[in-house]
């Protein structure tokens, strides 16, 4: 419109001449000449816009007043365009500072430190980098993050940034914050409508912006706001953004990239909105955005506390509850910690009386809010009014919404000047320009009250209590803690208000009734979950960890015999050491220890102060010990295994510590690819010389090396061990180590089994270890030596070594090229009186025939048990079967 309007009656005519050229209007379009010459020059605008689409009007018409040389018109249209860009960069500017929302915070602002975040500025110069040396840039990239952890800061960090000319100026000359409930708002409407709406007030400029999508950068934000039906599939999806659409196929175009697939997207988005969103992205780069970590969450309450001593004992609170700790590490939520920490401080309350669990630290903060809705309601309105918001955002957190509209509201007979009390105190939020739609200022509110829902007592009704059933708290259980996104906290919560003095915070502080049968029910279910896999152990075990009461635990693992624990966090090890210890009738505990785990308990993390370091490490070995100290004060408890692990120095110390008490009843150990040292080994020593009861222990796929293996062996040469099987599969051991296996083998009497396989032992090993045997009369029956690479020059050895020791039963060799001499020198282990099973294995494509090589001449009256395994699978025969095989046929 503005290129056109520029054009004088005879200029208009001449364009409209070149326009007629087959190269921009072919036949084929059937525009006549008589259509444009009599045509104004508006409605040769609108003209265009029919017959080319999109950005191919604005090409068509800027190239042929190019070619009619108006540089003057195009120089007076880019100095508008120019300046329309720069007032809407100063209105981006505008409306993206501060970078956080403020109506989110509650309380006062000032004392909150997460002004520059440093996470967000390492993230955003690689945003739209290749992820591979070869590979392209991400033109889709959906950053992750769970409620509050700033998304919506991170996106209005980008805008503003941009408007400085400061995030990627050579790649993206336009940008747009999209949040979804705008395009739900407006109802039908263009894309190009929509981009005029932010400020710029020119069609012109928004043609040529459309004109050039691949200098397009599109935020989009605020998924949760948004009902489940705003996406709904593929269907109806168009590519024209000057068609006027629902906000549905909108939203859905521009995320398919239907619509300007050269544009590019920067998606904000829950886990749980990810869910209904994933089917339309193509290709995304993906960013998870994790929040504070643990030094910079210390660090803030470093920083929110000005008086030491103060911080101090704040900081030594937080750090003794990992649920609470792990909580702050979105931002604002550790600005709630932060602030209702210190309102009970000033109080000169002690913090572990006043707060037994993570939860009475929430029902605290929102006291301070209800106060003030307390004088808002009456005594005879309050608890009902209370129960319709609770009951709503109950309902909105197992049906995953966050917004409500006044409707719901009333459905569940909540009263406008509730609604209005709730808006006050910052515990609801209205939103803007969406009329009566409200949702939760921070979901954790949502959360907690939705929890509280199920434990209110309701009085003048029926029944008593919001009824829990099965599913229901089987589901709570695994909304606590949802994989690695901690979807909800609403079953941690609920846990937490069955907390006795939690509870009595509720009554002082909320003035309601509350009833447990839920936490009879909650008992009776958990118990039944022993053998029902619909969640981890380590989901149950944060859940009875956050009641903080030993006889709900003790109640609730009764009959658990098998735990299976991944050890990756703080509150993993801090649930693991208090459920353990009441598992009465645990028999089996399997454990990792992840090596982000390893982290926390190794040197001092950058930026933590070195006495707050060693306070932690000393709470986090006590948490150890505290599971450690169950294998001592469990009397059923008999197999322990550990694998895939980093077990370092002092968590295998204290662990072996725990081993050589006579207390202990573990009879097998299990530290399997465990990361254990020469110092690991030498602490693993020292138990097994103290035991009595060890009898199976496996090291297996551990860098040992010769150095710790000699521990091990020294272990083995005390008279008392009672060590039955040693597992040292994969542990890079060499021949050097055999030497030290003699003195062991000759003294202990117990050992019958022994795996050394993927050892490269060669073949100086295996005479070695051939030896020792034959010196000793130790009661060995199996040995297994799968792929130790020794060959033919052993076999003599080992020959001799069947011969000479009586007891030995099984044999493994497979995995070793020990040729047609090797099977030659074995057939004279068929004179010896007793079954032997021998593994073999082919590992070279000789047609030989083992089995006939080795029977020998007295094969079908001897006692020799021989397995053949060709290729991968072993074949196992009895020896029963093996003799009366040899009686018939053995061509087979």
């Amino acid at each position: 419109m503005v290129y056109m309007s520029y054009l004088e009656k005879k200029e208009l005519q001449t364009f409209k001449k070149m326009l007629m050229h087959e190269q921009f209007l072919p036949d084929t379009l059937g525009i006549t000449w008589e259509q444009l010459d009599r045509a104004n020059w508006a409605e040769m605008v609108h003209l265009l816009i029919e017959v080319f689409p999109g950005v191919l009007a604005w090409r068509v018409v800027l190239e042929i007043l190019n070619t009619m040389n108006k540089r003057r018109i195009c120089s007076l249209v880019e100095k508008e365009l120019k300046d329309q860009i720069q007032a809407y960069r100063q209105h981006v500017v505008k409306d993206n500072f501060p970078e956080w929302d403020k109506t989110i915070w509650p309380g006062n602002q000032e004392d909150f430190l997460y002004r520059e975040v440093e996470k967000h500025n390492a993230i955003l110069p690689y945003l739209f980098l290749p992820r591979s040396p070869r590979g392209r840039q991400p033109n889709t990239v959906v950053i992750h993050g769970i409620p509050g952890i700033g998304k919506t800061t991170l996106a209005r960090k980008i805008m503003g940034m941009w408007a400085h000319d400061k995030f990627y100026a050579h790649k993206f000359k336009y940008a747009f914050y999209c949040h979804c409930r705008e395009l739900n708002r407006v109802g039908k409407c263009s894309f190009s409508e929509w981009i005029e709406a932010q400020g710029l007030r020119s069609q012109a400029l928004v043609s040529k912006i459309l004109s050039r999508p691949d200098q397009l950068l599109l935020l989009f934000d605020g998924f949760e706001e948004v009902t489940s039906s705003l996406i709904t599939g593929t269907t109806g999806l168009i590519e024209d953004w000057n068609k006027k659409l629902p906000g549905t196929l909108l939203l859905g175009s521009l995320l398919s990239k239907k619509m300007l697939p050269e544009a590019t997207l920067l998606i904000m988005v829950r886990p749980t909105s990810w869910k209904g969103v994933k089917f339309l992205v193509k290709n995304p780069s993906h960013v998870t955005l994790t929040g504070f970590n643990r030094t910079e969450t210390l660090n803030y309450f470093g920083l929110y506390f000005k008086g030491k001593m103060m911080g101090d004992e704040a900081v030594d609170f937080a750090m003794k509850n990992a649920i609470l700790l792990s909580m702050c590490r979105v931002p604002v939520i550790c600005w709630v910690v932060c602030h209702c920490l210190r309102t009970q401080m000033e109080g000169t309350v002690d913090l572990t009386k006043a707060c037994p669990n993570a939860t009475s630290v929430f029902v605290l903060y929102l006291a301070t809010l209800f106060s003030t809705i307390f004088q808002k309601l009456s005594s005879r309105d309050y608890q009902k009014q209370l129960e319709g918001v609770c009951h709503l955002a109950a309902h909105g957190v197992w049906s995953r919404r966050s917004v409500f509209n006044k409707a719901e509201f009333q459905y569940v007979m909540v009263a406008e000047t509730t609604i209005d009390a709730f808006l006050q105190v910052n515990i609801l939020r209205k939103l803007e320009g969406q009329g009566d739609r409200y949702m939760f200022a921070l979901f954790i509110f949502q959360e907690f009250l939705g929890a509280l829902f199920h434990i209110l007592c309701y009085a003048e009704k029926d029944i008593y209590y919001h009824w829990l059933s099965r599913k229901d708290i089987q589901d709570l259980i695994i909304l606590s803690r949802e994989s690695e996104t901690y979807d909800s906290q609403m079953g941690l919560f609920f846990f937490g208000l069955l907390n006795d003095e939690c509870a009595e915070i509720v009554l002082r502080s909320f003035k309601c009734q509350l009833f447990f049968g839920n936490k009879l029910k909650a008992v009776k279910v958990i118990n039944t979950l022993n053998n029902n896999q619909c969640c981890e152990t380590s989901q149950l075990f944060h859940c009875l960890t956050e009641t903080r009461e030993e006889n709900f635990a003790i109640s609730s693992l009764e009959g658990y015999q098998k735990v299976s624990l991944k050890i990756k966090s703080q509150e993993d090890l801090e649930a693991s050491a208090f459920c353990l210890k009441h598992c009465r009738d645990l028999k089996k505990v399997e454990l990792t220890l992840s090596r982000d785990f390893y982290k926390e308990l190794g040197p001092s993390s950058a930026g933590l102060s070195c006495g707050i370091q060693v306070k932690e490490d000393e709470i986090l070995f006590d948490w150890w010990q505290d599971v450690c100290s169950v294998f001592e004060t469990s009397e059923n408890l008999e197999v322990l295994t550990v694998s895939n692990s980093v077990m370092n120095a002092p968590v295998m110390q204290i662990l072996a510590t725990t081993l050589k008490k006579p207390q202990c009843k573990l009879q097998r150990l299990q530290l399997e690819n465990c990361n254990l040292t020469e110092v690991s080994c030498e602490a693993m020593a020292f138990s097994l010389r103290h035991s009595r009861l060890l009898t199976h222990l496996s090291l297996a796929e551990n860098n040992l090396m010769d150095a710790g293996s000699r521990h091990i062996w020294s272990a083995l040469e005390c008279l008392m061990c009672p060590l039955q099987r040693l597992v040292l599969r994969q542990c890079a051991l060499t021949s050097a180590c055999c030497q030290y296996m003699a003195p062991a083998l000759k003294n202990n009497k117990s050992l019958r089994s022994l795996d050394l396989s993927f050892n490269p032992l060669r073949d100086d090993g295996i005479i070695l270890l051939c030896g020792a045997l034959k010196d000793a009369d130790c009661g060995l029956l199996i040995l297994e030596l799968e792929q130790c690479d020794f060959t033919s020059i052993s076999c003599q050895d080992l020959a001799s070594l069947l011969c000479s020791h009586r007891k030995l039963r099984h044999l493994d060799m497979s995995k070793n090229v020990i040729g047609m001499n090797g099977m030659t020198t074995l057939s004279l282990i068929f004179t010896h009186e007793q079954g032997i099973q021998v593994v073999l294995k082919k590992k070279t494509n000789e047609k030989v025939d083992m089995y006939t090589r080795l029977k020998g001449p007295e094969a079908e009256d001897g006692p020799l048990k021989i397995v053949q395994d060709w290729d991968s699978q072993s074949l196992k025969i009895p020896w029963k079967q093996m003799q009366s095989d040899t009686q018939g046929t053995h061509s087979n």
